[in-house]
């Protein structure tokens, strides 16, 4: 059931949905989210059997404003306070102790939470809509079969789950990647996740540095060695690799796909050929809809550039090298 997310009745609807522990998909700026009411542990179940996803692998919960969704974290740190009042509502979720007794299924039983308040216009009004209604915040993984390619379109969820789910239409994710996870629960700040923010831009907001990730981190969604993939296979290779390797191909045609920046040779017939926008947050923003573009033209291999050198590339890096590990 596709809903108009610039329609406040059909907002309102969505709303009621979540408050009776239904599924709803919506958008946020980074990808759709496929979200049900957090503070029920059966209706965050149905999104674990959705997605095929593990029920010990968390969710991320989001909520329309800080004072409401922090009722999940039992402590928030100074720092998880500054990295609020920097960052939200915006792409970054915070690792934070969780409230004993409230959405362990969301947790994935774990004793620490994910928290976010996202600025895409119509997930807010979706999630004060549901606050209305007695919805503390709601819990949100993307809407996609679990470990697959996230959606950044409506269509993408449909194609995922058919059109009995209900999705919130809100047009195309501006980020495109999800959030970046930063872990304020164990006294210092350690990033989990890359997204569009930057190390550095995280640094200055959390005013002190951010810690790698250790064997003691909580479990953060997306963090598997392979995550993301579409159905074809998916190769990362530097810019002299790939233009080599396409001068090897043989005149018959291939179902292959590259993504490059670089202008390569058309070295054999039936090579599909996408150009890779020049800076990071354009690749960020088509990243996801040019993988499922790709799937559905039925290619089998896809050949991807390496993102450059830099932290500002972190994220779609992260993304891309998850998406090759299958």
């Amino acid at each position: 059931m596709r809903l108009d997310g610039s329609d406040a009745a059909a907002v309102e609807r969505a709303a009621e949905l979540l408050a009776a522990g239904e599924l709803v998909a919506f958008p946020t700026e980074t990808v759709y989210g496929l979200g049900a009411r957090a503070d029920d542990d059966a209706a965050v179940a149905k999104i674990f059997r959705a997605k095929g996803r593990p029920a010990d692998h968390p969710l991320i919960v989001h909520g329309a404003d800080p004072a409401s969704l922090l009722r999940f974290a039992a402590e928030v740190p100074p720092v998880a306070r500054r990295l609020i009042d920097a960052c939200w509502p915006g792409p970054l979720t915070l690792i934070l102790p969780r409230t004993e007794g409230l959405a362990a299924a969301a947790a994935g039983g774990q004793r620490s939470i994910g928290l976010r308040c996202p600025s895409h216009p119509v997930a807010r009004a979706l999630l004060a809509a549901a606050q209305r209604r007695g919805v503390p915040g709601v819990a949100a993984p993307s809407a996609n079969r679990y470990g697959r390619v996230s959606p950044t379109l409506a269509a993408h969820v449909v194609d995922e789950f058919g059109a009995s789910l209900a999705v919130l239409d809100g047009g195309a994710c501006v980020v495109g990647i999800e959030s970046s996870i930063v872990d304020c629960s164990r006294g210092h700040p350690v990033l989990l996740r890359p997204g569009l923010l930057t190390r550095s831009q995280i640094e200055a907001a959390a005013g002190e540095p951010l810690r790698e990730a250790d064997a003691r981190a909580p479990r953060a969604p997306g963090t598997l060695a392979s995550h993301y993939a579409p159905n074809a296979t998916l190769r990362l290779m530097p810019t002299r690799i790939l233009a080599e390797a396409l001068q090897l191909l043989g005149p018959q045609p291939l179902a292959l796909a590259v993504y490059s920046r670089a202008a390569l040779p058309r070295a054999a017939a039936g090579v599909r050929y996408r150009r890779m926008p020049a800076k990071p947050e354009q690749v960020a923003h088509e990243l996801f809809a040019v993988l499922r573009e790709l799937d559905a033209q039925g290619v089998q291999l896809i050949w991807v550039e390496e993102p450059p050198a830099g932290p500002e590339w972190d994220g779609v890096r992260d993304r891309l090298v998850r998406a090759a590990a299958r």
